[in-house]
């Protein structure tokens, strides 16, 4: 039993990192809901996570078969996972790029947040949609790392209970400190580039993605303590 401990809390951490992009996306779709939906969105949106990626394990040979090249364009071979990665990354970048504009738009037009415009249902789809792209890349990663299905199974439910519980807290973060929702927005941009690169075999090591990240998430912490003490000093 003890050689089947290394590679699960390994393909759980993977599961968990990969992962982060997917609740920082449902976590700014819910602030789009009034409050008492928030917490259901980030619920059914994980909840679905799981189910579908438990669904895909039970097709895991059809699964690896998406990874067989379909047709070829100018010696560029895709396969079935390409083109869901492509059509993913390019709705992850219209996403994104969309929030920052109406945060923008909004915030320079002195508006109220968009809020009203979106119910829960279209949300829910959304999430759906990028759930679908990144659950197929996990399933061919997790089947590349292991062999044993059960250990599938297993870190990937694991995994998303860790994401649920960490979902409201990186939600609350990203609604208290506004600054950090264009972080996460460019974040999930990169992450699409990601995904529209690797649908092209060009292959961006994530850990290039989240060094950068986190580096920036650094440098704004940094910048949001120095600046606090500014306001707060009594005035003489």
């Amino acid at each position: 039993m003890t050689n089947f401990i290394a590679p699960l809390v390994s393909l759980i951490a993977l599961e968990i990192i990969l992962g982060i992009d997917n609740i920082i996306f449902i976590s700014i779709l819910a602030d789009k809901l009034p409050q008492q939906q928030q917490q259901k969105l980030r619920f059914w949106g994980l909840g679905l996570s799981m189910i579908l990626r438990l669904v895909l394990l039970a097709f895991i040979a059809w699964i690896l078969k998406l990874d067989q090249t379909l047709f070829t364009i100018n010696e560029t071979h895709f396969s079935g996972k390409g083109i869901v990665l492509i059509l993913g990354g390019l709705f992850l970048i219209f996403k994104s790029t969309k929030e920052i504009y109406n945060k923008v738009e909004s915030h320079n037009a002195d508006s109220q947040p968009l809020k009203k415009n979106n119910s829960f249902k279209q949300l829910l789809f959304e999430v759906i949609v990028l759930d679908l792209v990144f659950s197929i890349d996990s399933i061919i990663t997790a089947v590349g790392m292991v062999k044993e299905l059960w250990i599938m199974y297993v870190s990937v439910i694991v995994s998303v209970l860790v994401m649920l519980l960490a979902s409201q807290y990186i939600s609350l973060f990203i609604l208290k400190h506004p600054s950090f929702k264009i972080l996460a927005l460019c974040f999930l941009m990169m992450i699409g580039l990601s995904l529209i690169a690797e649908g092209f075999h060009f292959e961006i090591p994530k850990g290039y993605i989240y060094f950068s990240m986190a580096f920036a998430f650094l440098v704004d912490i940094i910048q949001m303590k120095s600046i606090k003490p500014k306001n707060t000093n009594p005035k003489h």
